[in-house]
């Protein structure tokens, strides 16, 4: 058999997973930039409206990013009135980050443009495989970080 006649062997899942990760974030950024807002932006206050109170470093991991760069999104975002920051009233040097009403407005006005991002993504998949692929995708998260994804 020649060489030109064999399959190209199929891209490792791992080549695939970063290039779904590359096309969603040049997506999401287009579609959050008009309302002021980067990716890392976006994803703390993403995350911030599932779980308020979180300190720099609870958001910086649940962002996957370092808290160095938390400390600039949470600044930004703060500078824009979007998030407020408050003393934790049992440890007063951890300071909790929760949405203003600005912050729930902005993120208001881009969810609908994520959702159909991610709808677009999901519009060959059978309805079973969108119901699983979250499991999935949680799994292998939670395999390499050992647990620590929250």
């Amino acid at each position: 058999m020649s060489a030109s006649s064999q399959q190209a062997p199929e891209p490792r899942l791992s080549y695939l997973v970063g290039r779904l990760d590359r096309a969603l974030r040049l997506l999401i950024e287009e579609a959050v930039r008009p309302h002021g807002l980067t990716v890392p932006q976006y994803t703390a206050l993403s995350v911030l409206q599932r779980q308020a109170g979180l300190s720099n470093a609870q958001l910086a991991r649940r962002a996957m990013t370092t808290p160095q760069s938390m400390s600039e999104v949470i600044a930004a975002l703060t500078k824009a009135g979007l998030i407020r920051r408050e003393a934790d009233p049992a440890h007063g040097r951890i300071m909790r980050t929760e949405l203003t009403p600005a912050g729930l407005d902005v993120l208001a006005r881009c969810e609908p443009l994520i959702t159909e991002i991610e709808a677009r993504m999901l519009a060959e998949l059978s309805v079973g495989d969108r119901d699983r692929l979250p499991l999935l995708l949680r799994s292998c998260v939670r395999m390499l970080n050992s647990g620590s994804e929250s």
